[in-house]
C-alpha cells in the first residue's frame, strides 16, 4: 500500500514566485534600516528643525540672509523656503547672536586668506579636537576637494601626527594643534605661521579655529545627526 509522503510538495512555479516575494520583503526591510537609524538619530535632536511657517520676522530676515550670497545652493542653506540645517538651525533660536556669527562664518568659510585647502585642513583639525561628528563629515569632502591629502585627513581622524606635509600645511597643524591642547602657542610656532602668512593670516587662523569651535560646540549640544547614521570619528 503506498504511504503518503511527509514532504510537502508544490508546483515549482509556486515556490519560485513564494521565494522571490521572500527575497522582495527581504530587501524592502532591510532598505528601511538606514531610513528607520536616521529617524533615530533625529529623535535625538535637542533644537528641532524650524519649519519656514514656524519662523518669526527677525528669524526669516536671518534665515534669507544665511541663504543668500556665496552659500546660495550649499547644503544646509538652500532653497529659499527649505528647513535650515544645523548649525544654522540653532542660530536661528536667537538671530542677535546667529547675524553677527553667519557674517563672521561667511568670511571664514569663502573668503580667508589662508585659501580653502588649508582653512579646511584646521576646520577637521578643529573638528577632531571636538569630536565634532557632523563637522567632520561636512568639511572632510570640502578639504578633499580643495586638495587636501586624503592621507593627511586620515591621519589627523586617528588623532597621528601627518607625516609628508608641506611647510605650510605644518605651520596650520602646529599653531591649531596647540592652540586648542595648550590654549597658547609658542614663540616658534607663532614664528612660523606669521612668515608664511602675515599678521592677517595668523588672526585668520586664530579665527576659524574659534569659529569652528563654537560650531562644533553648537552641534554637540544639538546632536546633529550625520547623514545616514555615519560616525566617521571615533
Amino acid at each position: 500500500m503506498h504511504q503518503p509522503s511527509s514532504t510537502l510538495t508544490l508546483p515549482s512555479g509556486r515556490i519560485s514566485r513564494w521565494f522571490e516575494r521572500g527575497l522582495l520583503l527581504g530587501a524592502c526591510l532591510m532598505s528601511t534600516l538606514p531610513v528607520q537609524a536616521q529617524s533615530d538619530a533625529e529623535a535625538l535632536r535637542r533644537f528641532k528643525l524650524l519649519q519656514p511657517e514656524q519662523l518669526s520676522d527677525a528669524q526669516k530676515q536671518l534665515a534669507s540672509n544665511i541663504r543668500s550670497g556665496p552659500r546660495a545652493g550649499v547644503a544646509g542653506s538652500a532653497a529659499n523656503n527649505a528647513v535650515l540645517g544645523s548649525p544654522f538651525n540653532v542660530f536661528l533660536r536667537s538671530p542677535e547672536v546667529g547675524e553677527p556669527l553667519q557674517q563672521v562664518g561667511t568670511y571664514i568659510r569663502f573668503k580667508s586668506s589662508l585659501g580653502p585647502k588649508l582653512n579646511e585642513f584646521a576646520i577637521l583639525i578643529t573638528a577632531r579636537h571636538w569630536g565634532a561628528q557632523y563637522e567632520w563629515h561636512a568639511h572632510h569632502r570640502l578639504a578633499l576637494q580643495a586638495g587636501l591629502n586624503p592621507q593627511i585627513a586620515e591621519d589627523v581622524a586617528h588623532n597621528r601626527r601627518p607625516q609628508g606635509m608641506s611647510s605650510e600645511e605644518e605651520a596650520i597643524y602646529n599653531f591649531s594643534q596647540e592652540l586648542h591642547a595648550n590654549k597658547q602657542v609658542s614663540d616658534a610656532t607663532f614664528k612660523a605661521v606669521v612668515d608664511r602668512f602675515g599678521e592677517q593670516g595668523v588672526m585668520d587662523l586664530i579665527a576659524v579655529n574659534g569659529y569652528y569651535t563654537l560650531v562644533a560646540m553648537v552641534l554637540n549640544v544639538d546632536r546633529t545627526p550625520v547623514p545616514g547614521g555615519a560616525q566617521p570619528l571615533k
